[in-house]
């Protein structure tokens, strides 16, 4: 295997095609990239922004440029010597009708030969939440016609602009009451149709431009009782878009019913899934593969397995997975390691100060009026989660459960039991197969059990004895659907309920983090790089990507509040009266009320642009837009005063109202106070950014640069850090630094130079940084805890790296050392030389540079 020594990830779609991305190769090559990390390529439906929405597998996505402009993309690459990791997505596809499968599926039901390639529960019939409202309404509102799809050449049950097809079977009755000359060759065309004729749609086509026919149509379907016999002779049933919590007849992912969750544990589906990937492997256009929420799968495990054996020993491996902060990736897994969500979530260690968090809590609290306990918070979460957000896939699992228990106990109780269970459930899943539960997974959910609440602890004991012991098919299919269940229910309840609720710093709030655990411990850090060294040395270190939570100069700067608590909390009050009148008063409360303004103040600071200018309007103006589509995302995803499913508008009005009033030019008094305040905390920012991303660079594993973040990355959510970066700008400052001496400095060239030289060095060492040991540095004298490093060898050379931490306030080094083996060491960022010592001085070192990094051959 030729491995990575550095990623780079591009976003493909929003303007980015392969001949555009083929174009950045030379950039690529030249910043010191060895391969680069594509996010889906393959066919979504027409105005997919991400791709992870796959319509069809086995289609290089036309949008992109298609086959050939992958090839051409695939060439630059090889001809400049990079290699390529692509990402994939095997647990669910686009629930659309623009996915060939699906439509198949739609069409046909249980008759189509893709029946079976999603998790379709075909003891009913197939669930469209697709209406705005119930069926018998939309029907007789107007809403709902028999129409013909001359595209598809189909008859439809039309709904605005879609056009659900009609099973062959039903064609009869839907123009019973029609008369046209070629209903009887339709008819016979229909009795005799299948999913691998095309002969009824062709004979359809012809009535393309057939006036007549569509008016027959209209007029028909001016009767909803008669549209509603058609509609229950259907395989699918339409339903409004807000039961689907409560009733799907399919999995979906996470609570997406637009993606629908596919059965690549059957041999066959797994074939058809993986037929175009493996081809690319083959062939050896592809390099490596990311796969998407490995968790989603019905056994990762066998998933994996059977991959590695069509891929092969020398194709890289990496899955999505977020690891809790005690949780280590199972042993038997034949991957390199995940994406390196772990990576980021462990910057609060070095950066946060402990007691500061506390401080910022203590105010945010006073705010909120009470205590928040992340914990609990998380609990209320999660148990909203499970019983509401995921009611179908609860009710399923209990369902399946009372089969199990011969009726011994009520679907209810049961119901109660596992969800007390997923509550209490720390981790995103277990790796039970249908044959049993590993050991250690028992002992995690016996642990849970203990801890579950409101739950009938007799039933409680039987779901655990199936989940655990259960034998023969149906045992095994309820383990696999738990296990389907925790990860998304735990995702969702933490990373897109919690973290916007948890707001005392928001920095804390990324995924794989937790924003109830303690920071401020050197020592874990290192713990968790040295885990990483043993368990996963080759995979993934990520400090952005496309799902991250803010950019990650944004988290470096946030974390500096860290220092000054108490100066944060005092310039929050000052900015809470002088933008007081913004404040509506509601039926409900205060809009917004202090503590969303808390979470205001901070996300603004995190995202607030390095030079801009307060008197600037247009990019003001700028910032406003993408700070509004913030702030919505922000109160939807908390959930409490409003949400996705039932948005509040009066209120979230009066918020973007507020969020705009900050930005507004006319406010310049709080922009010169803003700016003003913010100046320490964001300096201090730079610093961190530069030492997270020197850690990156340095630490076991391999760096994943997502796209733009060799400059300064101040992003909000998605979809604002999957814009396009100024890739113009961005090879312009490389080559002003490129093979210079430019110094590592606190702008944003700086950050350019010392990625740039890194990634050389890296190439240059590719064997070292692949193989090298990780020790922890050992730093003496005053000001040791404001400092943190190591030291990676291998085979007689060398690498020492030093950032500091918690700099905020000053820091005092004139007496401070390092403690080392006597070498000769070079500085990377300067070139200068420094003689053989046992006690390096800090100062020396360090001087009034922001980090460095020294190498010793």
């Amino acid at each position: 295997m030729t491995l990575p020594r550095a990623t780079y990830r591009l976003q493909f779609r929003e303007g980015m095609t392969f001949d555009r991305a083929a174009g950045l190769v030379p950039y690529l090559k030249t910043l010191g990239i060895s391969h680069l990390y594509a996010s889906p390529i393959y066919t979504a439906p027409e105005g997919s922004t991400h791709g992870y929405d796959v319509a069809n597998h086995n289609e290089i996505d036309p949008s992109l440029g298609g086959r050939k402009g992958f090839d051409r993309l695939s060439a630059a690459l090889k001809e400049a010597g990079l290699g390529l990791v692509l990402d994939i997505v095997p647990n669910h596809m686009a629930a659309s009708l623009e996915n060939p499968w699906w439509r198949s599926v739609v069409e046909w039901g249980a008759d189509s030969p893709y029946a079976h390639h999603f998790d379709i529960n075909w003891k009913e019939r197939l669930t469209l939440p697709n209406l705005g409202k119930t069926f018998d309404e939309a029907a007789q509102d107007g809403e709902i016609k028999l129409a013909f799809d001359a595209q598809t050449g189909a008859l439809a049950l039309g709904y605005y602009s879609t056009l659900v097809p009609l099973h062959p079977r039903t064609y009869e009755q839907a123009l019973a009451a029609i008369e046209h000359p070629l209903k009887s060759e339709i008819l016979d065309a229909a009795k005799t149709a299948s999913p691998d004729s095309d002969r009824l749609h062709e004979t359809l086509r012809r009535l393309t431009a057939d006036e007549a026919f569509k008016a027959e149509l209209e007029k028909i379907s001016a009767d909803p009782s008669f549209l509603k016999q058609i509609h229950d002779a259907q395989p699918w049933k339409l339903c409004f878009w807000k039961e689907a919590r409560e009733h799907l007849s399919y999995r979906r992912f996470f609570e997406v019913t637009g993606l629908a969750g596919v059965r690549v544990e059957d041999d066959k589906v797994f074939d058809d899934v993986h037929r175009l990937t493996l081809e690319l492997v083959d062939n050896g256009q592809v390099d490596g593969l990311r796969i998407d929420h490995v968790d989603g799968l019905a056994d990762p495990r066998a998933y994996l397995a059977r991959l590695r054996g069509k891929i092969g020993p020398e194709t890289y491996l990496v899955v999505e997975k977020i690891l809790g902060e005690e949780e280590q990736l199972p042993n038997d897994w034949p991957i390199e390691g995940t994406t390196g969500y772990e990576f980021a979530a462990r910057m609060p260690e070095l950066f946060v100060e402990g007691a500061g968090l506390k401080a910022l809590a203590h105010a945010h609290d006073a705010l909120l009026g009470r205590h928040f306990d992340p914990e609990a918070e998380g609990a209320k979460a999660k148990r909203l989660m499970v019983t509401h957000n995921f009611a179908t896939e609860l009710k399923g699992l209990a369902r399946m459960a009372a089969g199990l228990s011969d009726g011994r106990w009520s679907e209810e109780a049961l119901a109660q039991a596992i969800a007390a269970l997923i509550v209490a459930f720390p981790t995103y899943r277990t790796y039970g197969d249908r044959n049993g539960m590993p050991e250690s997974d028992q002992r995690l959910l016996a642990e849970s059990a203990q801890k579950a609440d409101k739950a009938d602890l007799d039933a409680l004991g039987f779901v655990l004895k199936q989940l655990n012991e259960g034998k023969g098919d149906e045992a095994g299919e309820f383990r696999v659907r738990f296990q389907q269940l925790t990860g998304p229910a735990t995702a969702k309840s933490v990373e897109d309920t919690l973290f916007y609720r948890a707001n005392a710093l928001i920095a804390m709030n990324e995924v794989g983090g937790e924003p109830e655990q303690g920071v401020g411990s050197v020592e874990r850090f290192h713990e968790a790089m040295l885990a990483h060294a043993r368990r996963q040395p080759h995979g993934l270190l990520g400090s952005s990507t496309h799902d991250t939570k803010r950019g990650e100069d944004a988290r470096a700067r946030l974390y500096a509040l860290s220092e000054a608590p108490d100066e944060w909390a005092q310039a929050v009050e000052r900015w809470r009266e002088t933008n007081k009148s913004k404040v509506e008063t509601l039926e409900k409360g205060a809009a917004p009320e202090p503590e969303t303004e808390w979470l205001l103040y901070q996300a603004l600071a995190g995202s607030w642009p390095e030079d801009i200018d307060i008197s600037d309007e247009a990019a003001l103006e700028a910032l406003s837009e993408r700070f509004a589509q913030y702030v919505e995302k922000a109160l939807r995803e908390a959930k409490l005063r409003t949400g996705w499913s039932d948005p509040d508008e009066a209120y979230e009005n009066a918020v973007k109202a507020y969020a705009a009033h900050l930005l507004d030019p006319a406010n310049g008094a709080f922009l010169q106070d803003f700016s003003k305040a913010l100046a320490p905390f964001a300096k201090t920012g730079k610093r961190n950014s530069l030492a997270q991303t020197l850690i990156k660079l340095t630490a076991p594993g391999v760096p994943d640069i997502y796209q733009g973040t060799e400059g300064w990355d101040l992003s909000l959510v998605d979809p604002d850090n999957r814009r396009a970066p100024d890739f113009d700008a961005l090879a312009q400052r490389l080559e002003s630094v490129k093979d210079k001496a430019v110094a590592w400095d606190l702008s944003e060239t700086g950050k350019m130079a010392l990625t740039a030289a890194v990634l050389a060095l890296r190439e240059k060492e590719s064997v070292f940084f692949e193989q090298a040991s990780y020790k922890v540095l050992d730093i003496e004298g005053p000001g040791a805890e404001t400092l943190a490093g190591f030291v990676r060898e291998h085979e007689g050379k060398a690498l020492l790296l030093l950032v500091p931490r918690l700099t905020l306030k000053g820091t005092d080094w004139s007496e401070t050392a390092i403690v080392t083996s006597a070498r000769a060491w070079t500085d990377v960022e300067t070139g200068k030389e420094m003689a053989p010592s046992e006690r390096l001085s800090v100062r020396d070192v360090l001087g009034q540079r922001q980090v460095a990094l020294l190498w010793s051959e």
